[in-house]
């Protein structure tokens, strides 16, 4: 099997892939808090996750992908009151919203999304136990974990105290032991509730995904563990500190974090009103769109979005679609069947480098232009325009790019030996007329 190198956040060097259990591969990636539409920045691990699931389960392996919902937070509980609905039809709305836009981009929903509401009383005996351990301390009903205890705290991160200090959501908490210490449980007596032994309340974020991981995955780890590069800390470095504080071993080998989107070079944010709800960019770009653009610049590297940028890759997906289309009808024309594969070693190589979706996507662009020369040759070679045809639906498939070719009906094909014959006896008008009737449906590129 190709070997696969990854780059791991916490060793900050690729790794090989080397799953736990031979043949394989373990991957949880966090998900959103659906509480509203989500913008185009929460679509870009849902992209690159999906592209490495498929890559892997090309190569052979096994996938197990999970992903999640937090279906239970405070701007959950805030937007669920002002909408006067429950906090669980309001995240059943936003779960079903969101998966609209998973699936406009072409990613495959994962094989489990498991709710954090699922796994209540697992986050409450994995904070019990904390407790008990010491690791875990009350204040008035809440709970917080104890950072001081966890010598290697900040091995993900990479930063020093003071910067972990600035990156940390510090609370005034009286009683509180420290500003690094993290919420496990708190008390609430708004909105929606949970009974537990240290009293009614809703858990932290932080604790909700390592509990899920251990609930999910039979030996309490993944072999890799992906999300924003926001989360690496607090929210990833919190989970791995309560993952130690309870197992001997890493709760992943490899740690995979994509980079931000930025507009016009400016970093998304809500504050500056400057982010672009994924809804509404499908709604005028394509989900296709979305998906090229994302995949063009390396998942680690942030991601810039302007018109020349969209234009740029509108061209780019528009001269990929219509080689792909052209070889399909011509191929089909020859009655020739198009349910074959072909590997092509370049563009494996690149994803196999850390998922290098950028120079993967300079070899599709490559058998384009291996395509338009074939169709373009006179006399026609059909073996070499099938393997450049089988090439590059592999490749889009890895991709996940599904750029549709219409299937040549009956009717079809007999437009199609009218046009020619009026072709070889020099008919150019009735030619014409019939080009012009196969462009208008679609089959004519």
């Amino acid at each position: 099997m190709r070997e696969v190198f990854l780059y791991n956040s916490l060793s900050q060097q690729k790794e090989k892939l080397t799953p736990l259990q031979p043949g394989k591969v373990s991957m949880y990636v966090c998900g959103p808090t659906v509480y509203g539409d989500v913008h185009i920045g929460n679509m870009r691990p849902v992209v690159v996750f999906d592209v490495l699931r498929r890559f892997l389960t090309h190569l052979g392996y096994d996938v197990h992908y999970v992903s999640n919902y937090t279906d239970i937070d405070d701007k959950i509980i805030v937007k669920a009151k002002e909408l006067q609905t429950t906090e669980h039809e309001l995240a059943a709305r936003y779960i079903a919203a969101y998966e609209v836009n998973v699936n406009a981009v072409g990613s495959l929903i994962p094989q489990q999304t498991p709710k954090v509401t699922d796994h209540m009383a697992s986050i409450v005996t994995f904070i019990q136990s904390l407790l008990e351990k010491g690791f875990a301390y009350e204040v008035e009903g809440d709970v917080y974990f104890r950072v001081g205890k966890i010598e290697s705290y900040g091995e993900l991160s990479h930063m020093d105290r003071e910067q972990l200090l600035a990156g940390a959501r510090v609370e005034g908490i009286e009683g509180k032991e420290s500003p690094f210490d993290f919420a496990l449980w708190k008390k609430t007596t708004m909105g929606i509730r949970f009974p537990s032994t240290f009293g009614e309340g809703r858990p932290g974020w932080h604790t909700e995904c390592v509990v899920m991981i251990h609930d999910t995955f039979a030996n309490h780890r993944v072999d890799i563990h992906g999300g924003g590069f926001d989360l690496k800390f607090p929210h990833h470095e919190n989970e791995l500190a309560q993952h130690h504080a309870v197992h001997p071993h890493g709760l992943a080998s490899i740690w995979m974090h994509n980079g931000f989107i930025n507009l016009n070079d400016e970093k998304m944010s809500k504050s500056t009103g400057t982010l672009v709800l994924a809804k509404d960019f499908i709604a005028s770009y394509g989900g296709p769109l979305l998906r090229y653009v994302l995949l063009a610049t390396h998942y680690r590297i942030p991601v810039n979005f302007n018109e020349d940028v969209l234009v740029n890759a509108k061209n780019d997906l528009e001269k990929i679609r219509l080689a792909y289309v052209a070889a399909a009808i011509r191929l089909q024309r020859l009655e020739v069947a198009l349910d074959g594969q072909r590997d092509a070693s370049a563009f494996l190589e690149a994803l196999a480098d850390d998922l290098n979706t950028a120079n993967a996507l300079t070899e599709v662009h490559s058998v384009v232009k291996n395509l338009n020369k074939l169709l373009r040759q006179n006399p026609f070679v059909k073996e070499a325009l099938l393997n450049e045809f089988f090439t590059i639906r592999t490749m889009l498939s890895i991709l996940g790019l599904d750029l549709h070719y219409p299937t040549l009906t009956p009717d079809d094909r007999a437009l199609f030996a009218d046009y020619d014959a009026a072709k070889a006896r020099q008919d150019y008008a009735s030619s014409d007329a019939l080009r012009q009737r196969l462009m208008d449906r679609g089959l004519f590129v």
